[in-house]
Parts: C-alpha cells; sequence; structure tokens
C-alpha cells in the first residue's frame, strides 16, 4: 500500500510545501519512493486521483505499480503535480468532517502534447496498462462507436496521421484517441507485448466502444497497425463510481491541519466503487485488495451506476438550475427534483439485467446526493448534455419503448435538458454547434430528441410526452430569471 494516511504521520507544527523528500522525513525513504511506472493514464484529472490512482495506491502491491498521468488540452494539472512530485493529498469529506491521507501512485505527471513522452512510456515493455478518463465527449464517436470524422478535431488528427506515413510519433495529435494511436503504433513497432486498455468513462460497453473508436482510425491510418491492435491489445470495460466535485479552492483547513501545503489536493466521498471485465495480458496490480471487483458480465453494473447515478445527476442538474438550486446536495432536497428523480429509477430499474440489485443502491444513492458537505456543483454536471444524455436518459427510453413500458418519467427526465436548453442553459458543450442548429429547427424539442436518440425521435408519444414536459416546466419557471443565452454554449477544455 502506497497511501499515506494521517495516522502514519506526525504533522509538523508547521504546513510544508508537499513532495516526496518531505514525505520521507515522515514516513521514511522507502515508503515515499516512486513506484516504477506500468500504468499510462490519459486525463489527469480529479476523478483520475480519486478512483484509479487511489485504488492503485491501496494495493497489496502498490510498490510496484506507478502511474504516468496525462493532462488533456490544459497542462496547468500536470504542472502543479509535477511540482509535488506527483503527490497530493485525498480528503474524504461528509458532514462529521474530513480524513486526509497522501496518494503516492502517481509518479510521472505530463501536459497531453507532449505525445512523444507517451509514446516512448508506451513503446515499454514494463508498461501494462493504459487508462482514460476523457469524459464521453471526449471519445469523439458516433453513435456506432466509430470515430466522429466529421469533428474538426479528428479530421484534423485524421490527416496529420495519415501524413506522417509509418512515423505516426510526429503527427502531434490532439484528440485522445489520436495520441492512444500513436503511442499503440510505437509499442508495434518496438515488437512491444500484448497490452491492456482500460476505458473508465461513463458509457455503456466502454471498453468495447473504445476498441471500435481506434479500430476505426487505425484501419484509416495503418493496416498493420490494426492486425497489430486486434491481435495485442485488450479493451478492457469497466464501471466507475466515486462523486468527486470539481474544487472552488485548493485551500483546505483539514489539509494545513495535517501538516501539507498542498496546491492539487482532490476532495471525494468515502464510497468508491470499481468493477472490471476483461484481460490483463501483462498483469495488473491486485486491485481487488483494494476492493475492486472482476466480473465476466459487466454490463449489469455498468447500466446501474449509468442510469441510477449518472442518470440522477443529470436530472438534478437541469431541473435544479432552473429552480434556482446550485449543489445536488440542494437539488435532492427539493420534492419536486428528488420526485423527478425517483421516477427516473423506477422506470430504468424495470429495464435492468434480471438481479441485478438496485433497493440498497438507490437509497445510498440518496443519502449520497444528500451529503452537504460535497459541493458538487449543477453547473459542471451540465457540461456536454447532449452526450450524457444519450447515454443516461435515453438509453433507459429505448429499452422502455421496445419492452412496451411506460416511458414518461424518461420523458420527462430528458425534457429537463431540453427545456434548460431552450431556456438558454449555458454550459461546456463538446456538441455546441449541433445543440444550437437543433434549438434553432422548426421543431426544436423533436430535433433535440433527436440529437440523442434517433430511435426516440421515430415515436411520435415519446416526444409528444417530453413536448408536454417541456411546455409546463416552462409555465412553471416564468416567473424565474432567464439564464444566459444558448449562444454561449461552447467548447470544453478538458483536463
Amino acid at each position: 500500500m502506497n497511501a499515506v494516511t494521517p495516522a502514519a504521520t506526525a504533522a509538523p507544527a508547521r504546513p510544508v510545501v508537499l513532495g516526496r523528500a518531505a514525505l520521507a522525513t515522515r514516513v521514511g525513504a522507502a515508503a515515499a519512493a516512486p513506484a516504477p511506472v506500468r500504468i499510462v493514464h490519459l486525463g489527469l484529472g480529479a476523478f483520475h486521483r480519486a478512483h484509479q490512482a487511489w485504488y492503485t495506491a491501496h494495493a497489496t502491491d502498490a510498490a510496484g505499480w506507478g502511474i504516468a498521468a496525462f493532462t488533456g488540452r490544459d497542462p496547468h494539472a500536470a504542472e502543479v503535480l509535477a511540482a509535488q512530485d506527483g503527490l497530493y493529498t485525498l480528503v474524504e469529506r461528509i458532514d462529521a468532517g474530513d480524513r486526509v491521507e497522501v496518494v503516492t501512485s502517481i509518479v510521472e505527471a505530463h501536459d497531453g502534447a507532449d505525445v512523444a513522452r507517451l509514446a516512448e512510456l508506451v513503446a515499454s515493455d514494463q508498461v501494462a496498462i493504459v487508462t482514460l478518463t476523457i469524459t464521453e465527449a471526449g471519445y469523439r464517436l458516433r453513435h456506432d462507436g466509430t470515430a466522429e470524422l466529421d469533428d474538426p478535431d479528428v479530421a484534423a488528427d485524421l490527416a496529420r496521421l495519415r501524413a506522417a506515413a509509418g512515423a505516426l510519433a510526429g503527427a502531434r495529435p490532439r484528440t485522445a484517441l489520436g495520441r492512444l494511436l500513436v503511442a499503440l503504433d510505437a509499442r508495434r513497432a518496438s515488437g512491444g507485448a500484448p497490452i491492456a486498455v482500460v476505458s473508465c468513462d461513463n458509457m455503456p460497453d466502454n471498453g468495447e466502444r473504445l476498441r471500435r473508436g481506434i479500430r476505426s482510425l487505425a484501419a484509416l491510418v495503418s493496416e498493420p497497425l490494426l492486425h497489430w491492435i486486434d491481435g495485442s491489445v485488450s479493451f478492457v470495460s469497466t464501471s466507475v463510481d466515486r462523486i468527486t466535485p470539481r474544487l472552488e479552492s485548493v485551500d483546505i483547513p483539514a489539509v494545513r491541519a495535517a501538516g501539507w501545503i498542498d496546491v492539487a489536493p482532490v476532495v471525494t466521498e468515502p464510497f468508491r466503487d470499481w468493477v472490471l471485465s476483461g484481460d490483463f495480458p501483462a498483469g495488473r496490480p491486485d486491485w481487488a485488495s483494494a476492493g475492486a471487483r472482476f466480473v465476466d458480465d459487466i454490463e449489469p453494473w455498468e447500466f446501474r451506476k449509468l442510469w441510477l447515478l449518472n442518470g440522477a445527476h443529470s436530472i438534478l442538474a437541469y431541473a435544479g438550475m432552473r429552480r434556482g438550486h446550485a449543489t445536488v446536495a440542494q437539488a435532492i432536497a427539493d420534492p419536486e427534483c428528488r420526485s423527478l428523480v425517483e421516477r427516473f429509477h423506477d422506470e430504468a430499474v424495470a429495464v435492468l439485467p434480471v438481479g441485478v440489485e438496485h433497493d440498497d443502491y438507490r437509497a445510498q444513492l440518496i443519502a449520497r446526493f444528500s451529503n452537504a458537505a460535497i459541493a458538487h456543483r449543477l453547473d459542471q454536471i451540465a457540461a456536454d448534455g447532449a452526450d450524457k444524455m444519450r447515454y443516461r436518459i435515453a438509453a433507459v427510453a429505448e429499452r422502455s419503448v421496445a419492452a412496451g413500458g411506460s416511458f414518461h418519467a424518461s420523458a420527462a427526465a430528458l425534457a429537463t435538458w431540453i427545456g434548460w436548453v431552450l431556456a438558454g442553459g449555458a454550459a461546456p458543450e463538446a456538441r455546441a454547434a449541433d445543440v444550437r442548429r437543433a434549438a434553432a429547427a422548426s421543431d426544436p424539442v423533436e430535433a433535440l430528441v433527436a440529437l440523442v436518440s434517433p430511435t426516440l425521435a421515430a415515436h411520435p408519444a415519446f416526444v409528444a410526452a417530453v413536448r408536454e414536459r417541456v411546455a409546463a416546466v416552462a409555465v412553471a419557471a416564468a416567473d424565474r430569471s432567464t439564464p444566459a443565452d444558448p449562444g454561449t454554449l461552447h467548447e470544453p477544455v478538458p483536463s
């Protein structure tokens, strides 16, 4: 185990800057020493540090598994973390107070634009795993899982990769999948051993969708690379769960009380869950010793979490902001918002695979959402609504319609986003141009439904139910302040 808890350290009279040398004075040089890099991660954000990095640090064989993490477009997270030798404090927050630990599993932090270092690391047989937390929108995939070639960044990357003609490392792609393709080609060219690639984002069957996406790019760039991927890359699917809000301030009293000055802390809840399905041909940490589960069929776990937790979060975000709330805890305390969530949950569990436990999980979720100590802001959850609603809400509605069951709660859930967009709601949105185009259509409700699900848009009764709910909420919200102009939807800057 490479995480350092308060009980293992004696806080000095005055806080000191967090780093491995400072940590060594408290826990000894061996405990503070960096582990060898065996995992490469794309998407250095708070969730990765609260989840996969935490599990790696708490594995019984943590001393043998270090992580080299790369940001998306913004290098800031890598810069501040590198200055602390990859160390950061993780704060578990409940109403009763904060618990602080130092997490040591990240040993390198890099700007995502440093594709040369990424390729160098993945080419090494010492590296066994590549993990990703790049958000649903960061994959830039079509509904069928193939690369979205109409996306300007994907098209630009494809042109660069094709022009590189056998020397992909010089292409300097900007998208996560473009960078991953370069890294995998470097491993192929070096004669590297098979490797596992693990998606840790909130998409159903995320490993298979990543496989389709990377294969579709490889097929357009390099036939030898495509064949190597088919024979040497295992795509692992996961379900991940730990509520980790973005921080408003890095000055946390509990961190200072523990004796540290940390400019890159993470605040999260005590609850965590990780379910994985797939092969690790070059090995993996003993994540099971930290509580992870390995299963043959991950679909039930993916759907339970994606629909019940993430779906509820999206409902609370769009309905809550229109009712004047700022955080998840505030929104779930509003009877109207809670009713929307509970009715959607009723429809979602009706289409979950048979035998999946959900009663206790639903009760846990309400308690977790009600944790006022976790200031999980609704405007942060609202980002990239077009992709999120496809996986979190429309997937339930499609199954309910196909089964001949009730779909009105799902229609009301989708209407929270559509009504918010049409009322001028603004948030970072990877598909901002598509959302604006749909909102300006002659029938914007149908166009926005079609944006997340062509199947549902072709179902008149479902569209009518959404339209009715959008109109009812608009009337109820008429006396509330109007959000910003919908034209302020803008491209996100991934972490």
